[in-house]
């Protein structure tokens, strides 16, 4: 298959670029091409197993986080958890997302992207198929973190599978494996309590069933990573016997000097803050406000849900425009307005506030989309999302904490709301410079 056969997979019929935007993402596919020994000729299975190997994958991203989450007092009692250990429970996944997804870029360098994507898969499929057997609080965790670890890997890698594989295609994969992650956080949050009636009622088993999800997602990653590695032996066989240019698979700029990677990075942080906040203290607020707790937790729902459609759409949005700032002030805007409202009005309005957050938390998918677009190459792609995802993450494990303790202090949550919006004010800042027309390899004095 050649470049443009690769390039032009899953591109609608019909379908047209504006000019500057075109030459713009031609022009990246051509150094992703140069960059990569995926240029070589690969079988014509591979678009069409490459998207489904996304989508599934995107699926598990958050199930092992959102299931717990539904379950998790059946569990803390099943397991005889202290408080203690089950606030650790509850911060493991943001650390474990910036702990081990600073690995991933050596993994990459030493055994392909793709194939350390399948190994996270099989991990996230193995903690999730331990844990529900575990008998105390120690073993429950690590397994745990063994399925974090394999998120973490999948996290940071997958915007670099589509840089290189659908260089001219990034806002509609993005879009597309952002949509996944969103329908796979809503099924497992929605699905796992009546899942777990219908097994029986045990929580073990409620829980075990997000492991058949996870193995189903290793499967068309195997044949994935073994034609990566075939395709990265055969250029390398080239390059020895001078028919081809070798590359450094670590080529790449060194992130920590690009101003764009750290507002990317505090961008993301922010947002993940956000993001976590909405997830855990929502219904309580709304429940303190006078809403019943069914419909509290619909509530919740309803602003998670809505990163289903919006999650697809603001990729593509945002590939098609030269600055993507204004995306991130208006997703800005809509959280404070949220904010405020729940700060007025909490009951109320309760339905229009649980929609605003919804809109303000697709800052998500808009960040994994310029993490694609702030980079030339794969290489650059992968220190990136590395550096933007692991940095975010440890700047948002405070966030929740600093929230519950700042409710237990002053028994209300005016306080608590004026930080959420408070914090949506350098979010905004950050996003407008993180969506300048820029990439880190111009930071950094790097030549394509």
């Amino acid at each position: 298959m050649s470049d443009e056969e690769i390039q032009t997979l899953d591109r609608p019929a019909g379908s047209h670029q504006p000019p500057r935007q075109a030459a713009r993402e031609e022009a990246a596919g051509r150094t992703a091409a140069a960059a990569t020994p995926h240029a070589t000729a690969q079988p014509t299975w591979l678009g069409p197993v490459l998207i489904v190997g996304i989508v599934l994958a995107a699926l598990n991203l958050r199930p092992a986080i959102t299931s717990l989450g539904a379950l998790f007092e059946e569990t803390r009692t099943g397991l005889g958890m202290s408080g203690t250990v089950a606030g650790l429970i509850t911060s493991v996944p943001a650390l474990c997302f910036a702990v081990f997804g600073v690995t991933a870029p050596r993994l990459s360098r030493r055994f392909g992207p793709a194939a350390v994507v399948c190994a996270g898969m099989a991990a996230v499929a193995a903690g999730l198929l331990i844990r529900p057997f575990t008998s105390g609080a120690a073993g429950f965790l690590a397994a745990s973190a063994l399925s974090l670890a394999g998120i973490a890997l999948t996290n940071v890698l997958l915007p670099v599978i589509v840089k290189r594989y659908f260089p001219d295609r990034v806002g509609t994969m993005t879009g597309l494996y952002s949509m996944a992650l969103a329908a796979g956080t809503s099924l497992a949050a929605a699905a796992t309590v009546p899942l777990t009636g219908a097994l029986g009622g045990s929580w073990r088993a409620g829980l075990l069933i997000w492991a058949v999800l996870a193995l189903v997602a290793v499967l068309p990653w195997v044949p994935v990573a073994r034609a990566s590695r075939r395709a990265e032996r055969a250029a390398t066989a080239a390059a020895a016997s001078g028919a081809g240019t070798a590359v450094r698979a670590d080529a790449g700029p060194r992130v920590v000097r690009s101003r764009t990677a750290w507002a990317l990075a505090c961008y993301f942080g922010l947002q993940a803050t956000g993001a976590y906040i909405t997830m855990g203290w929502l219904p309580q607020i709304f429940r303190d406000a006078g809403v019943s707790a069914s419909t509290a937790g619909v509530l919740l729902a309803v602003t998670m849900v809505m990163g289903v459609p919006l999650a697809f759409v603001i990729p593509g949005l945002a590939a098609r425009m030269k600055n993507q700032g204004a995306i991130a002030a208006v997703l800005g805007v809509f959280g404070l307005t949220g904010y405020l409202g729940l700060y007025f009005a909490p009951a109320a309005g309760a339905w229009a506030w649980a929609l605003l957050l919804g809109i303000s938390n697709c800052a998500f998918p808009l960040v994994i989309t310029l993490i694609g677009l702030r980079a030339k190459s794969p290489a650059g792609v992968v220190k990136l999302s590395a550096f933007a995802q692991s940095t975010g993450y440890l700047i948002s494990i405070p966030g929740p904490l600093l929230i519950g303790a700042l409710y237990q202090h002053s028994g209300g949550w005016d306080l608590p709301l004026a930080l959420m919006a408070g914090l949506l004010v350098p979010q905004i800042a950050l996003g407008i410079l993180a969506g300048r027309d820029r990439t880190i390899e111009d930071e950094c004095g790097m030549r394509d």
